[in-house]
């Protein structure tokens, strides 16, 4: 079965490779990314049963040093980040399909090649069983996408990709590669360990050094969008729509707290981490980061710009669960990487859909549109009761399991900043889909029936939200995984 591993990995590959190929038939072009988009759900849900009986894949396929080897597995947490990764890739084909042709954009097989890339680089990064192969995937995924943010190619699009590859590629450099190092040199090897318990390294490692370790893949996995390493995060909203979407649900910033979550259990392990009380002054960090980043982006009137601070936010609720070191901090944590997935990659399809639709892309200029486009600013309001964290939708299930994990580790600070979160969180989110729907119209717009995106747009969104709806009625599905990695 552990060939599957490499199947998984190559589908995409083989894919961008197919698109390049045919990049002068459109149709044919597009047809072998949603092939490959297919076959690649395919593969990783046929993984589903094994790990869920309990078996771990492994497949060494290079060896660079004795203990560094580039080595894929799959396991309970890796099949939570491989399953949204592909899942959403299909969703987002077809989305891209129709945005792409809706506002005849430019260099689409570079788009389509360079999208299929990310996937492979996010792929990888899922099945690494050790931190360097989980490097070198982190890697690939950041020189993959430059070329997406750069879309555009005007002096704006260059700006923001300037600034997304020099964040992500300094960071990585200057504090996980020296970390990646030193691990090695102290424990004689880099793969992760077979719990999230015990951690890898040695009795006798000096405090200090671990702690200072934990503290450089904290900030190298820049991609986890914890401030101050932030910015590129909102710069990276010069891209297409689209792009938008796969930096902030399917690869990018998943691929960073997937990374960040990943080392924290695998690497130093709840137990060192409760030793050395690593835990709680975590949470308490990425705290500022979710409560700052909801503050500015309440003062953001572009929509893009809201929903980019709203991630960097949200993005901390998974470190902050995690860091809680509590079974249910824990799972509210790692649940909340699937959980936010499908809700925010509805609320960047539907900011492109508004966008081919009308246009527009300020809060201000969308009051009474949800008159206009009402399946859009329904869904869209949907996922953004997600992202408040109300039943029945998915984000429920995080802030449930999150604030139960606060109680259990007898952190009221924790709890009352979770509360805080979720008010800022209404307050953003609230005003565009009240406005949208009993807002009026600006004089010289009158109402002319129903104008939604095109078909191809508005399907993978209504897909995604209901989703995100049946994730919060059904959560077991992936509790499961999830439940697995505390178990």
């Amino acid at each position: 079965m552990e060939y599957k591993l490499l199947i998984a990995l190559l589908i995409p590959l083989l894919g961008t490779i197919g698109v390049m190929y045919k990049g002068d038939n459109e149709n044919l072009r597009e047809g072998i990314s949603c092939v490959s988009s297919l076959l690649l759900l395919c593969v990783v849900g046929s993984i589903v049963p094994q790990v869920l009986g309990g078996k771990t894949l492994t497949l060494q396929m290079f060896t660079i040093l004795p203990g560094v080897t580039v080595t894929l597995r799959a396991d309970a947490m890796s099949m939570i980040f491989a399953l949204v990764a592909s899942s959403l890739w299909t969703i987002a084909v077809f989305y891209s399909m129709g945005y792409m042709r809706g506002l005849n954009e430019h260099a689409q097989t570079r788009f389509n090649a360079c999208f299929a890339l990310a996937i492979f680089g996010a792929i990888g990064v899922a099945f690494s069983d050790n931190l360097f192969t989980m490097y070198l995937f982190y890697e690939i995924v950041s020189i993959c996408t430059y070329p997406l943010v750069a879309h555009h190619q005007d002096e704006e699009g260059y700006n923001g990709a300037r600034k997304y590859i020099v964040y992500l590629t300094t960071t990585a450099k200057a504090f996980l590669l020296p970390a990646m190092i030193l691990i090695y040199v102290l424990t004689g090897t880099l793969d992760f360990a077979s719990n999230a318990h015990s951690g890898i390294f040695p009795a006798g490692v000096s405090n200090v050094l671990v702690t200072m370790l934990y503290i450089f893949c904290l900030f190298g996995f820049a991609k986890n969008g914890v401030m101050p390493f932030h910015h590129w995060l909102p710069g990276a909203m010069v891209a297409p729509t689209p792009v938008s979407a796969l930096l902030h649900a399917v690869a990018v910033v998943k691929v960073g707290v997937f990374c960040t979550t990943r080392v924290m259990l695998y690497t130093f392990g709840t137990d060192t981490m409760h030793a050395l009380n690593l835990g709680i002054p975590t949470a308490y960090f990425v705290s500022f980061t979710v409560l700052v980043a909801s503050i500015i982006a309440l003062s953001k009137d572009n929509l893009k710009a809201r929903l980019a601070y709203s991630t960097v936010s949200q993005l901390s609720y998974i470190i902050l669960g995690v860091a809680l070191l509590t079974d249910p901090g824990i799972q509210g944590g790692l649940i909340h990487i699937v959980n936010h997935a499908f809700s925010k990659i509805t609320l960047f399809f539907c900011a492109g859909a508004i966008y081919v639709a009308t246009h527009k892309k300020y809060i201000s200029e969308m009051e009474g549109l949800g008159k206009t486009m009402p399946f859009t600013f329904a869904a869209f309001g949907i996922a953004s009761l997600s992202m408040i964290g109300a039943p029945p939708v998915a984000g429920f299930i995080t802030k449930w399991n999150l604030l139960i994990g606060s109680v259990e580790a007898h952190q009221l600070g924790i709890l009352l900043i979770l509360i805080a979160s979720t008010m800022l969180n209404a307050a953003y989110f609230a005003p565009i889909t009240y406005k949208a729907f009993f807002g009026k119209r600006p004089e010289g717009e009158p109402f002319t029936g129903i104008k939604e995106a095109p078909l191809s747009m508005l399907i993978p969104i209504l897909i995604a939200c209901t989703i995100s709806v049946l994730l919060g009625i059904f959560p077991n599905f992936m509790l499961q995984f999830v439940k697995a990695v505390t178990g």
